[in-house]
């Protein structure tokens, strides 16, 4: 019966009230920014040059269109490469707890290793990684 009374207590001194600080500051907050960037486009200087609204290069002078087609190889490789990469970070959690996992926890990550080298054989099967046409 103690462990109740201590959960009754907890939510008594869990109310609304007490987030009300965190509002008043968001509030404050996005205020402020609405506040800052109308300011600024009112007072701020508008000459509009043409260096200005030409686009950004990094000092490169670009040449040709910016829609002619590009290779798809370039897009699978990275999404790949982002799909195997995400893949080995959920090797850390099991890298960190492995002792508490015990065997359940070993046969999971096998398991996740198997299903990871699969994925892998198919693509290099299927040709994905293959740069020559």
């Amino acid at each position: 019966m103690d462990w109740f009374s201590s959960l009754l207590d907890a939510s008594a001194t869990n109310s609304a009230a007490n987030y009300f600080p965190i509002g008043v500051q968001l509030i404050f907050a996005a205020g402020f920014v609405a506040f800052m960037i109308g300011f600024s486009a009112l007072v701020g200087p508008k000459r509009k040059t043409a260096d200005k609204l030409e686009g950004f290069t990094s000092g490169i002078k670009s040449h040709g269109n910016a829609r002619q087609p590009m290779a798809i190889k370039y897009f699978l490789i990275a999404i790949l490469f982002v799909l195997f990469d995400v893949e080995v970070i959920f090797f850390y959690p099991y890298a960190v707890n492995f002792r508490e996992l015990g065997w359940n926890g070993f046969l999971a990550v096998v398991m996740f290793v198997g299903f990871f080298l699969t994925g892998f054989i198919y693509i290099v099967k299927k040709g994905a990684l293959k740069w020559e046409d």
